[in-house]
């Protein structure tokens, strides 16, 4: 049982002090883990004492420990990369090792696959209302959001990428407005660019789809629409394999639903790469990306 969980179960036994600390703590998760206890004191209209009274009354030795708890069950905590990595070791020639992986893979496809029919469809809801859409993704979810950007621009013109190249990211989100959408990748350990670039969209009352691992991910609990997708490796990254896949199904379901109008966008899109010289010409009259 996780402490959000412990919190809850506990509440109605709490004081109503305690009980004010409990309703912000699981309204506000990601306050708890990337702000000041002093902050969360002054937002929660209660004081840092009764903070660390409410930690030890969950069994902490005060609120630093409270606040890792909440970060290590929402994946902020560090991932033990160099670990899984050890397990990795001799088995070099180990027949299996390739095929393992591949088993994964198909295990994270199918089970994106269940979690997404209905979230995909909402999500293509959003889009389409959005007067442009943002996207970001940061360091391994760049090129998943990279992908998605170019592919969805074939048909769209009103689409970019928050990539923060330069320094330049709250530049980029400045350039987000109430009647546009932000799509942000990420999965744990969370970027923090990633909830950089949610909260500023928030802040400007723009819509937010979150492509995440966790429904309790700080970029989902934000999100007005969360397609999830599993990450399980048995190398010593997480694996992007199913982002990739779902990102693509969410440009299949867009282009499907969008009617011939894109149709026609994608065949000038496709024209004018061959003729700018980008895609070579195939003898057999096949395309290149």
């Amino acid at each position: 049982m996780g402490i959000r969980d412990v919190i809850r179960e506990d509440y109605t036994a709490l004081s109503p002090a305690l009980k004010q600390i409990a309703k912000f703590v699981l309204d506000h998760p990601n306050d708890v883990v990337t702000v000041s206890m002093r902050t969360i004191a002054q937002r929660s209209a209660t004081k840092p004492p009764t903070l660390v009274r409410f930690a030890q009354h969950f069994n902490f030795s005060g609120w630093p420990q409270l606040k890792e708890a909440f970060s290590l069950e929402m994946g902020l905590g560090p991932e033990q990369y160099s670990e899984r990595a050890k397990s990795l070791v001799g088995r070099a020639k180990d027949k299996t090792l390739v095929s393992e992986m591949f088993k994964v893979h198909r295990f994270n496809l199918n089970a994106t696959e269940r979690q997404n029919e209905a979230s995909l469809q909402r999500a293509c809801g959003v889009l389409e209302k959005a007067r442009a859409v943002h996207v970001a993704g940061f360091r391994a979810c760049f090129p998943v959001a990279f992908s998605f950007v170019y592919v969805y621009r074939l048909f769209r013109q009103s689409v970019h990428l928050a990539d923060g190249q330069g320094g330049s990211l709250e530049m980029q989100l400045r350039a987000v407005e109430k009647t546009d959408a932000l799509v942000v990748i990420s999965f744990a350990p969370y970027s923090r660019e990633a909830l950089q670039a949610v909260q500023a969209a928030k802040a400007a009352g723009c819509a937010v789809i979150a492509m995440t691992d966790s429904v309790t991910s700080p970029i989902s609990l934000l999100a007005d629409e969360t397609i999830l997708f599993a990450i399980n490796s048995p190398s010593f990254f997480p694996s992007i394999t199913a982002a990739i896949a779902v990102t693509e199904g969410l440009l299949e379901v867009l282009a499907s639903r969008a009617g011939k109008t894109e149709v026609k966008r994608i065949h000038q899109s496709e024209k004018d790469l061959f003729e700018s010289g980008a895609y070579l010409q195939s003898p057999r009259g096949h395309s290149k990306a």
